[in-house]
């Protein structure tokens, strides 16, 4: 099943498999920046993005995850790009596209 991820503001898309690239790898495939400090292994948190539509395309959040984001002072609200695969239709942003 292919799904399709939006990006907000720029308003660039992709469609990709579901469930087989991580929010990071979909968003660094159409040329956007992020950050991501710790290799993608989920322990840096800068890689936080809104979910603005399509939260039930992707598994909640882990405690792992929770924890990170506390401990790097991440808004609670966002999700690590580098942990989030998504399954279906979805639209994110960050503040700097």
């Amino acid at each position: 099943m292919r799904c399709r991820v939006r990006f907000l503001p720029s308003e660039k898309e992709i469609e990709i498999e579901a469930g087989e690239m991580t929010l990071l790898e979909a968003t660094r495939a159409v040329d956007l920046p992020i950050a991501s400090a710790c290799g993608e292994n989920g322990a840096c948190a800068r890689c936080g993005l809104e979910i603005v539509a399509g939260a039930d395309a992707i598994d909640p959040s882990t405690e792992r995850e929770e924890t990170i984001k506390a401990r790097n002072r991440i808004d609670a609200s966002l999700r690590l790009a580098c942990r989030v695969h998504p399954r279906g239709d979805m639209t994110v942003r960050a503040a700097y596209w």
